[in-house]
């Protein structure tokens, strides 16, 4: 984006009384930001804005456009517009869709297949341990994990996702400041192998309405939301009726009666949530969506490996297959063989895996399945 049309954007932004809604509408009505604040204040009137609105579009503050421009000349650091081919179409279709996005690391990341997991800031040990395992395991099939940074359920997110794959931390402050600030080392690993994202501008502290806002962000960016430990007043729950307001699924783990951060959890599952027990049923209920996003069908044809009939499925696809053999086989085994990448293999396993090509065994090794496994396999006789 060039600096005057930035530099529109963020006097539009800027101005008292104008929020995300406020700033689509008027750029709808007038077509872009630099043509909204060419209006005549007459014009702005009739569209509703208060005089002192008017006003600051009319003189807008230097000081704050300033720092977001000496914040976007450091490496990787973004700002997306809602044009930009980089912001993601699932936040887009949100009715209060940030105009801006301020990204730190890798702004492609934002339009990959991801699950949020959010939960309790005081989690159980085992609350821990199974958010990380869950954020594990899920990256490790090519989903991106995003949550929000705070302390808990969100931190063991991001740490069982860098593990292996890639993550997403939705800030509630500008993208120059870190909150909780002792997670400031995993900030910087979440910017090298993921991405810091938030809609608050350079400068912006950490201010309690800023959260709900966030908690939109991370179930707007992704295809579900999973709870994995929560209270019944958790924010973690705001984050859920936010992701079925969106239209997402919403997952929920169960725990003990005994656990008060169960409670959350037995709530959502009572209202509605799918109740997952293993990483393995997020990606089954997640199956549609990720065969669309990670494997779209090729064109015509029906490839084939052997003897067994492989159709729909695309040519990278049938070469993974082609390069298991019959033998258990690991992931980078297959990343030698077929000379694809890592996170090709995996999102490649995770398709074949939703039709019942593979199976995932112990270890995390895969095997073919024969024809005759698979439940769409017509019976014999």
């Amino acid at each position: 984006m060039t600096p005057p049309a930035l530099e529109a954007w963020l006097a539009l932004l800027n101005a008292p009384g104008i929020g995300p809604r406020t700033a689509a509408a008027l750029v709808a009505r007038y077509g872009d930001p630099q043509a909204v604040l060419a209006q005549p204040a007459r014009q702005l009137s009739a569209a509703g804005l208060r005089p002192e609105t008017i006003a600051a579009l009319a003189n807008p503050a230097r000081e704050p456009i300033e720092r977001v421009l000496r914040w976007a000349e450091q490496p990787r650091a973004w700002v997306l517009t809602r044009d930009d081919p980089r912001y993601p179409e699932r936040l887009s279709q949100l009715d209060d869709a940030p105009p801006l996005l301020y990204v730190r690391g890798d702004p492609t990341l934002l339009a990959e297949a991801q699950l949020a997991i959010v939960g309790s800031r005081n989690p159980t040990p085992g609350g821990t341990e199974l958010t990380q395992a869950f954020a594990r395991e899920l990256a490790g099939y090519g989903l991106v994990v995003t949550s929000g940074l705070a302390a808990g359920v969100d931190a063991a997110a991001h740490r069982g996702a860098l593990e292996r794959g890639r993550t997403i931390a939705v800030l509630g402050t500008g993208p120059d400041r870190v909150y909780p600030a002792a997670h400031r080392d995993l900030a910087h690993r979440i910017a090298d192998n993921g991405a810091l994202v938030s809609e608050f501008p350079p400068g912006v502290e950490p201010l309690a309405h800023n959260f709900p806002r966030r908690n939109r962000l991370i179930s707007g960016l992704s295809l579900g939301v999973l709870v994995t430990e929560a209270a019944l007043k958790s924010g973690s729950l705001i984050t859920a009726r936010l992701a079925l307001e969106q239209g997402r699924e919403v997952f929920a783990v169960p725990g003990s009666v005994r656990n008060p951060l169960a409670r959350g959890c037995h709530a959502l599952i009572r209202d509605g949530a799918r109740l997952v027990e293993e990483a393995q049923e997020v990606l089954v209920e997640l199956a549609p969506q990720l065969r669309a996003l990670i494997a779209p069908l090729a064109d015509g044809g029906s490839p084939s490996v052997g003897s067994a009939p492989l159709a729909g499925l695309d040519d990278t696809a049938v070469q993974v297959l082609a390069a298991m053999g019959r033998d258990p086989v690991a992931p980078d085994e297959l990343s030698e063989r077929t000379g694809l990448s890592a996170q090709c293999i995996l999102s490649t396993l995770l398709v074949l895996e939703l039709d019942a090509h593979v199976s995932s065994l112990p270890g995390g090794r895969y095997c073919r399945r024969d024809a005759t496994d698979r439940d769409d396999a017509p019976a014999s006789g």
